[in-house]
């Protein structure tokens, strides 16, 4: 009788640092950056079998997220044309929004949340989220599901 896998989200800082390094060779297998098991495991300082040990197991959460429909929740400040803004930050982002919901605001602020198709994103799900977060009219930005 064989088990379903479970599946947790840790944050990166209180992981061994082994499932680090992995994902670390795994980015560098990915990218080019090395050619090789072999290179990538002397430039992360980790062995081979460490390697193979964990490589199916450990996968970044964007990598997890790519080709999902990820919900954002966010909350905007009630200006006009803000939402209209953040939208082309998706597009830039190739992600196709597929649902927008919002609450009618109080106290300045509304809830708005975004779903979009990841299959085509051209960044990090990290970086998208980074990049709502810090654009201005953006009170606060999550991933709600995936």
């Amino acid at each position: 009788m064989t088990t379903k896998p479970k599946y947790y989200i840790v944050e990166a800082s209180a992981l061994p640092e082994v499932f680090l390094k992995v994902a670390e060779a795994k980015r560098l297998l990915s990218t080019g950056e090395a050619s090789t098991v072999n290179e990538a495991t002397r430039m992360t300082d980790i062995s081979r079998s460490a390697f193979y040990k964990y490589r199916d197991s450990v996968l970044p959460f964007q990598n997890m997220m790519t080709g999902r429909i990820i919900t954002f929740q966010l909350l905007l400040h009630d200006e006009p044309g803000l939402l209209s803004e953040l939208l082309h930050v998706f597009a830039q982002a190739k992600a196709n929004i597929i649902t927008i919901n919002s609450i009618v605001p109080t106290n300045g602020t509304a809830v708005v949340t975004i779903s979009a198709e990841t299959m085509d994103l051209t960044v990090p799900l990290e970086e998208l989220l980074a990049q709502l977060q810090a654009f201005p009219g953006v009170v606060k930005a999550d991933v709600l599901a995936g």
